[in-house]
């Protein structure tokens, strides 16, 4: 079953070539296309196409739909192309004529455009929510472990003193860099596309401000080419913004890694969080953060794929937009689920006391001895050059670290400004 079946037979290989996996992708989009297709069926009516027993029929066999969806009992077969002509046949075999009156005024594109916007602003909300959730849970780390050295790195070498806090923190902020973008990504999929057709309007008299209120949108794309051009520019962006947010996650993943190897044995994790070996018994693995590495990073792959396809289409639809489709839940639900495992598993991290004695931390503090010469009148430049020396012949010996009192700094989180900035998102 077809939308566009004119009675003509398909090439089997072409047509196995040209749907795809759809079948399988749509099971993500089904609720969205009924609830479309309800406000469709809502707006015909307002406009005098369809009957007020033809929209109620119609509503009522929706909502059989949505039923079943919800109890797991709808399916796409493979006699379908996708869920638009699964649930147009559906709707024809229950009420005949009046079912095949559903597309009227629309285009199986602005059909899937309108699908597609309504899961990525539903779940671009709930990548939203489980972002915060991730936030809330570090900055209680932060507060927690605030008194806590952590040995500060550049190159990877040991540069200065830092905090558990600091480390938690720190995360926490550039998340919050990752929900403006989020917001940002929202702001563009909240446009009500439908009523653009195959991309270029249509001659009904139909009410695109009906359905952008029925659907929940904050505006509607009012130009039908541009709405229709959104196909490519949405997926773009909401894989570009979940991008990020992978970048920051599969940075975090990584510094985990390192600070649970006995290298630098600064935390671990439960045993049940973790991963052993088939034949060395001693090994205590994280796992989990290394797929996050790996899956964050496959998703930052995927924006730049998705340019790669779009880049150069001239306006128009183009079947170039169905390879984009499975990135783009492709990238939505994986990101749901790292950061639901993610922060499921930071809550459990154990911080160690570090062992600031240890040889590899001589020189931990010599920043601090520079600022003390500076505070009892030496010059920065000589008091440089003074503990320069020290290292260097063997004679430095450490002081106690000074407080470091500026906002943002180890000793002075600046937690409650950080909290603000997420509460006014």
């Amino acid at each position: 079953m077809k939308l566009w079946d004119k009675g003509i037979s398909i090439d089997k290989q072409i047509e196995k070539f040209t749907i795809g996996n759809d079948r399988e992708l749509d099971m993500h989009l089904a609720e969205y296309d009924i609830q479309a297709s309800k406000a469709h069926a809502k707006m015909l009516g307002k406009v005098d196409i369809l009957t007020e027993q033809e929209v109620e029929l119609l509503l009522a066999e929706l909502d059989i739909l949505k039923d079943q969806l919800e109890k797991g009992q709808f399916e796409i077969e493979e006699d379908f192309e996708d869920v638009h002509s699964k649930i147009e046949f559906e709707l024809t075999k229950k009420l005949g004529d009046t079912g095949k009156k559903i597309h009227t005024a629309r285009s199986r594109n602005d059909q899937v455009l309108v699908a597609q916007q309504l899961y990525f602003k539903d779940n671009l909300q709930q990548i939203t929510l489980k972002t915060k959730k991730l936030i809330d849970v570090l900055l209680c780390l932060a507060d927690e472990h605030k008194e806590e050295v952590l040995p500060g790195y550049t190159h990877l070498q040991v540069a200065m003193p830092s905090s558990f806090g600091l480390w938690f923190s720190a995360y926490a902020e550039l998340l919050i860099d990752d929900l403006y973008l989020l917001e940002a990504g929202l702001k563009i999929v909240d446009q009500n596309p439908l009523g653009s057709a195959a991309g270029y309007g249509s001659s009904f008299p139909i009410d695109r401000e009906f359905t952008t209120k029925e659907l929940g949108f904050s505006t509607q794309k009012f130009n039908v080419v541009a709405a229709q051009m959104s196909r490519g520019k949405c997926e773009r962006t909401v894989t570009s913004n979940i991008a990020s947010l992978a970048n920051t996650l599969s940075r975090f993943a990584m510094d985990i890694c390192l600070y649970m190897s006995q290298n630098f044995d600064f935390i671990t994790f439960p045993d049940e969080l973790t991963t052993g070996s088939s034949i060395m018994p001693h090994k205590k693995n994280p796992d989990v953060f290394e797929l996050v590495r790996g899956k964050c990073n496959k998703l930052q792959a995927i924006a730049n794929e998705m340019i790669l396809i779009t880049n150069n289409l001239p306006s128009g639809y183009h079947r170039d937009f169905q390879l984009i489709k499975e990135n783009s839940i492709y990238a939505v639900e994986n990101m749901k689920e790292i950061l639901d495992v993610f922060t499921h598993s930071i809550a459990q991290i154990k911080v160690k006391k570090v062992d600031l004695k240890d040889e590899k931390y001589k020189y931990l503090f010599t920043v601090d001895s520079i600022n003390e010469l500076v505070i009892n009148g030496t010059s920065f430049r000589d008091a440089y050059k003074i503990i320069g020396e020290q290292v260097q012949n063997g004679s430095y010996e450490a002081s106690e670290g000074m407080k470091h009192t500026h906002s943002g700094s180890k000793d002075n989180l600046s937690l409650n400004m950080i909290k603000n900035k997420l509460q006014q998102l």
